[in-house]
């Protein structure tokens, strides 16, 4: 299997930390508000989608805004 690019980095990243954050936050969301019922399932599901579609484009842009300010408040190796 080929690796992508080193360019690809920061979209990668922000896809698959996307779908691990959005997909527990909304797992926890949809249960706290819905409980474990017949219909959890789907009402997770769609959670996920459109929190997905908008979450990913957010952590794009703002991760290196995020990096930024934790560099000048954190001593660096």
């Amino acid at each position: 299997m080929s690796k992508l690019p080193k360019t690809r980095f920061h979209l990668v990243f922000s896809l698959i930390m996307g779908a691990m954050m959005i997909s527990l936050m909304t797992f926890v969301i949809t249960a706290v508000n819905v409980g474990f019922g017949a219909d959890f399932l789907g009402r997770w599901l769609k959670a996920f989608a459109i929190a997905y579609v908008v979450g990913v484009p957010v952590i794009y842009f703002l991760a290196p805004v995020a990096r930024r300010l934790t560099g000048r408040l954190v001593e660096m190796p």
